[in-house]
């Protein structure tokens, strides 16, 4: 008997009013407000602006979530068009299944229509968003535990789930296989946070490693699982779609890193030229001002009452002070000599 376990909630869904709260909704949607906000805390430091991240996430989760979805009903398709399923319920995406696969696959074709709106490089805003990914898939897999949902084999374990029992699912214990990958996506997003400080990955490369590090850890994940699943070769569909991604995101490292080695100097143009804009119209601003200052300067200069009185004021004084010493000198040496006659008294003018 185990007596150490982690229960499972009894339902998924609490009812507020008319409005019914799913905790698989909450679970993504929480998931995706931490990709975005910290995709674009890194986006920033990289060079590029606030929002931008957010503005493509409008075009990629969209995507996403329809292709996770596709993903999920093409492989699965027994759950929803066998005989006495119905096959509307492949549309009620809120009783759980998402297959990553389809999520980062089609999101990545919404995030390319984004980016190419804004005029950047896909691989420059993955990179940015990938840890962020990763810890919206740690927060995202607690939606597999309220919906009671993609649990491994039995066990006694002290960690186990206890799943009560319900439409294709037996009561008992078991592997939670959702709590060993929200531990492993924690763990790929911080080597990957690691790994770009580390060796300043680019080019899409931080990405990559994700993808590459996710793959590894799915892969054994997935083989503890016992829901119903397509098998080939004695795999598991998924396990055998986690070999070929990883493979495929090693050699895009080894090929991108000899191609493109190092980052990406500059991955938002717009970003780089709004400073340069605002400095030449600051520049020009301040031209302006310049000669408007030079030209009111000089204006007061030329018209200043005070300094055109005092100009004319010094001239004048001289003007006067020299005519009223020469009258009085010509006048005075009149008077001193009488004797002279009436004809001294034009020379001595003369020579004032």
């Amino acid at each position: 008997m185990n007596l150490a376990y982690i229960p499972s909630p009894s339902t998924g869904v609490i009812e507020l009013g008319p409005i019914p709260l799913r905790g698989y909704a909450f679970c993504i949607i929480i998931g995706v407000f931490v990709a975005v906000w910290f995709g674009n805390k890194r986006w920033v430091a990289r060079g590029g602006t606030a929002g931008t991240v957010a503005d493509i996430a409008v075009w990629a989760v969209p995507f996403g979530l329809v292709g996770g979805r596709l993903y999920h009903v093409i492989t699965d398709y027994q759950l929803y068009f066998s005989d006495g399923e119905n096959w509307v319920d492949a549309f009620k995406i809120w009783q759980g299944g998402l297959g990553i696969w389809g999520a980062v696959a089609l999101g990545a074709v919404g995030a390319w229509i984004g980016c190419r709106r804004r005029g950047i490089p896909l691989p420059a805003w993955a990179d940015a968003l990938a840890p962020g990914i990763a810890f919206a898939q740690a927060i995202g897999r607690w939606g597999n535990w309220f919906n009671q949902e993609l649990y491994g084999k039995e066990t006694d374990l002290p960690w186990a789930v206890k799943i009560s029992e319900g439409a294709n699912r037996v009561a008992g214990t078991y592997h939670p296989t959702f709590l060993y990958e929200s531990l492993w996506c924690v763990g790929v997003a911080l080597l990957v946070i690691w790994a770009d400080r580390r060796f300043k990955l680019g080019h899409g490369r931080a990405f990559a490693l994700y993808v590459a590090a996710y793959c590894a850890g799915r892969g054994w994940i997935e083989y503890l699982r016992v829901d119903e699943a397509h098998h080939v070769l004695g795999l598991r569909l998924n396990v055998w779609t986690a070999i070929v991604v990883f493979v495929l995101a090693v050699v895009y490292m080894i090929v991108s890193a000899k191609l493109r080695p190092g980052r990406e100097e500059i991955v938002e143009p717009a970003a780089v030229k709004a400073p340069k804009d605002e400095a030449a119209d600051a520049d020009g601003e301040d031209g302006k001002d310049g000669k408007d200052g030079t030209a009111s300067r000089g204006s007061t200069d030329a018209t200043d009452p005070k300094g055109s009185t005092d100009s004319t004021d010094a001239e004048g004084s001289t003007d006067t002070e020299d005519t009223k010493t020469s009258v009085p000198d010509a006048a005075g040496a009149g008077a001193k000599e009488p004797g002279d006659g009436a004809g001294a008294t034009p020379q001595k003018a003369e020579k004032s």
